[in-house]
């Protein structure tokens, strides 16, 4: 199973992307801002250019995850990590069982709705909890977590559809 870098680079992307839309003042911008305590200018103190390259370092990272993530075909690599020489050559044990395997499920639930699913349950059970706890040892609230994991339930669900559709 190779890994699709362009896939991952363009779903690299969305969360910038859903970023603009979703923190745009008149999606979720301004309430995010008043339950964040984040103000006007403080925003404008910020070096920009940081901020969204390294978010973007970040996202490329998360997105390289989430293929491993959504693309079962890379969990069945993962399988015989041990025997990556024997697997190359189909007349070995090893090669023979991994071709066969992969015949079997040759590129099933490579599907964008299928990569969106996974993205969805990523959001869901390992972000929302992640961000839940740091959110109440920070004092916010309901809202806070609500906003920023609904961007990142959302985000992670077009990434996953895109690494996962595109074949």
């Amino acid at each position: 199973m190779e890994i699709n870098f362009l896939a991952v680079l363009v779903a690299a992307i969305v969360p910038m992307v859903m970023g603009f839309i979703w923190y745009n003042p008149k999606v979720m911008g301004t309430a995010w801002m008043n339950v964040a305590g984040v103000t006007e200018e403080k925003m404008k103190g910020a070096n920009m250019a940081v901020i969204f390259g390294v978010s973007f370092l970040l996202s490329f990272i998360l997105a390289f995850f989430v293929q491993s993530m959504v693309i079962h075909q890379f969990h069945i690599g993962a399988a015989f990590f041990d025997y990556q020489e024997q697997i190359k050559d189909p007349s070995t044990s090893e090669g023979a069982i991994f071709k066969q395997v992969m015949d079997l499920v040759g590129s099933g639930h490579r599907t964008f709705g299928h990569g969106a699913f996974h993205g969805f349950l990523s959001g869901l059970f390992v972000i929302t909890p992640i961000m839940s706890i740091n959110a109440m040892f920070e004092r916010k609230g309901f809202k806070y977590i609500a906003i920023n994991c609904g961007y990142w339930i959302i985000s992670l669900m077009i990434m996953g559809g895109i690494v996962s559709g595109w074949v």
